[in-house]
């Protein structure tokens, strides 16, 4: 194929189109700048009577747009801009719209494991898709199988490598260090750490008790005694299991705590129960924005790395028509 088709097929969606939601304007600034590419201006109304209205500033007609909105809390009011937003796009003729999603709401909402319950990971994957997207991006699902949930392509990322360059940077600082997963659902993730810190494993086994965030941690499976601990998760919602495997694992024997997760939710009074916790660093992302009050409370054990370059990359990539895969030699 002649460079000048190849060209074309790589421009064919327009130039790059960046809007934001109100749910995490740092990251998505964080993103533009990394782009090079400033946030498109955008009007988003709430009413009395609590609907919501988005106007456009500009056209994006032929354009490549992305909608970058994470769904955390207030995670009705987020998930109904998010929609809004993609369809506002699509009705302006957009040539191609993807949902950029942070955090995905409902994700462990992902299957029926008793009678009379609703599979609400998927309906949110439904609704992205009608409402006008034809693409998504988003990082560490709760589930790999929600993956199935949408009809359209995107881009399941991961912050794993973020993290663990980050970990690597403090390795040294740390005695005898041991990854510890929060629960044996993360286990297979939890080994990657592992593997690439060239470090042992020990495993918490949990079980979830009722319908509620409660859960009840029962033991440890590994050796953590005069060890340094890695304790690593997908999210920290109310801190209650992080809770219960610092206590764990400083039961055992174990030296200085890590926490380690993606997804900073911090539900209730979660930043209250972490602040409390004998653990000398907290290691998240920007998925989620952290409210003032609640990294005050963590101070200097806080500890946030930005996902920014990583969804400025991926954004970058799926406009030119390159490979995301290249970015983690796969």
């Amino acid at each position: 194929m002649p460079i000048n088709a190849v060209r074309h097929e790589r421009m064919v969606y327009g130039g790059i189109k960046l809007y934001a939601g109100t749910a995490s304007p740092e990251l998505a600034a964080k993103i533009g700048e990394y782009l090079g590419t400033p946030l498109c201006d955008r009007e988003i109304i709430t009413f009395p009577n609590d609907n919501m209205f988005v106007k456009l500033q500009t056209s994006v007609r032929g354009q490549d747009c992305y909608v970058i909105q994470t769904t955390s809390v207030p995670v009705h009011r987020n998930l109904m801009e998010l929609l809004i937003l993609l369809q506002t796009l699509r009705l302006d003729s957009a040539a191609r719209i993807t949902a950029v999603a942070p955090y995905l709401c409902y994700a462990r909402s992902d299957k029926k494991d008793q009678p009379r319950v609703p599979i609400t990971a998927r309906l949110v994957a439904d609704m992205i898709e009608i409402a006008g997207a034809d693409r998504y991006i988003t990082l560490d699902l709760h589930a790999g199988q929600i993956q199935g949930f949408f009809s359209i392509p995107g881009d399941v990322l991961s912050a794993f490598y973020i993290l663990i360059d980050y970990l690597k940077s403090i390795q040294n600082q740390m005695h005898r260090p041991v990854v510890v997963t929060a629960d044996l659902g993360f286990a297979k993730k939890a080994r990657n750490y592992a593997a690439s810190l060239n470090i042992p494993m020990a495993f918490i086994e949990k079980r979830r008790l009722a319908n509620d965030a409660k859960a009840e941690a029962l033991t440890l499976i590994g050796d953590v005694y005069e060890r340094d601990v890695i304790i690593v998760d997908d999210e920290v919602d109310t801190g209650g299991s992080i809770a219960q495997a610092v206590n764990l694992v400083k039961d055992f024997g174990a030296r200085d705590v890590y926490i380690v997760f993606v997804h900073p939710v911090l539900s209730a009074k979660a930043s209250e129960i972490l602040a409390g916790l004998p653990v000398k660093e907290y290691i998240t992302t920007d998925t989620i924005p952290i409210i003032p009050e609640k990294r005050e409370k963590l101070g200097e054990r806080l500890k946030i790395l930005s996902v920014a370059p990583l969804l400025g990359e991926v954004i970058l990539r799926a406009n030119q028509g390159r490979s995301v895969g290249e970015m983690f030699n796969e």
